[in-house]
């Protein structure tokens, strides 16, 4: 379930309906807890997508695992709109468990920018399900050279340095973006998610005749929808796609991918696929 995207390791699982939590552990942090695979409790930081079970119905157990290894509390990003259910919820867990089950719930909306550490950064950007939904994307600062002193020489920009010249400047690229439920229109409206290195995009349905009417529906993306819109991906690197429906197989996955996407974005793909009992792998995705 391990996944090297861009420079980061990803650790995924993602099936439809049923669970999604991936793990960026460089980050110390995940996105969704639908439920709570046991590295996750390492995790400082959890950014909630929405409110449905298979994305959020861990963080109880998460918050338990903490406690019992003597773990400070995490923080759970969640959308502002169910905040005040998210504490009702935990409220009632620890109700029940009868103990402290320690967390920290911040209610976020699209625009807010988010310190995880030094000089990294979670953005929030809105993504299009049938419920209140967000995305986050990850950036992290880095030395760019001014575009002023491009095509300048070695020589020449050091000299001008040694003068007390600034010659770079900090800029904060969007590293991954995770978009949790969301239908095509988080690719069609939203700069973030596409400006990504790598993009993590769910894919619920594929390319059969009732997949787009099923996708609309229900608030999600299908395959043919990602191929129309392939030219607001030019930028992504590596694109992940997850959350695949429990009736289709692996094979028949990245053989639609295949047969379905641009030549040139099918190398760039990589698919986080369910077998039963819906134990999830991770494959490099089909080739061209």
């Amino acid at each position: 379930m391990k996944l090297q995207v861009a420079g980061l390791e990803i650790e995924a699982t993602s099936v439809g309906g049923m669970e999604t939590c991936i793990e960026v552990p460089s980050y110390r942090l995940c996105f969704d807890m639908g439920r709570c695979p046991p590295s996750a409790a390492r995790h400082r930081w959890v950014c909630i997508t929405h409110g449905h079970v298979d994305h959020l119905g861990g963080i109880a157990y998460h918050a338990a695992l903490r406690l019992l290894v003597g773990s400070p509390a995490a923080t759970y990003f969640v959308p502002a709109e169910i905040e005040d259910d998210v504490h009702e919820l935990m409220d009632v867990w620890r109700r029940l468990d009868r103990s402290s089950l320690p967390a920290r719930i911040v209610g976020v909306k699209p625009g807010d920018r988010i310190e995880v550490g030094r000089d990294r950064f979670v953005e929030v950007f809105r993504a299009y399900h049938r419920v209140p939904t967000v995305g986050y994307a990850l950036q992290r600062g880095k030395r760019k050279l001014k575009a002023a002193f491009v095509g300048w020489s070695e020589a020449e920009i050091r000299a001008h340095r040694e003068a007390g010249n600034e010659v770079s400047e900090r800029i904060y690229p969007t590293e991954l973006a995770f978009c949790g439920d969301t239908t095509v229109k988080v690719i069609e409206k939203e700069d973030l998610p596409v400006s990504a290195r790598t993009l993590v995009l769910e894919c619920t349905f594929l390319d059969d005749p009732a997949a787009a009417k099923r996708a609309d529906r229900s608030g999600h993306v299908h395959l043919g929808a990602i191929a129309e819109h392939a030219e607001r991906l030019r930028d992504v690197e590596t694109l992940v796609l997850s959350h695949f429906s429990r009736r289709y197989e692996a094979d028949e996955i990245a053989e639609a991918v295949a047969r379905s996407l641009p030549a040139w974005l099918v190398p760039r793909v990589k698919l986080i696929t369910a077998e039963p009992p819906w134990t999830t792998k991770v494959s490099e995705g089909p080739r061209p």
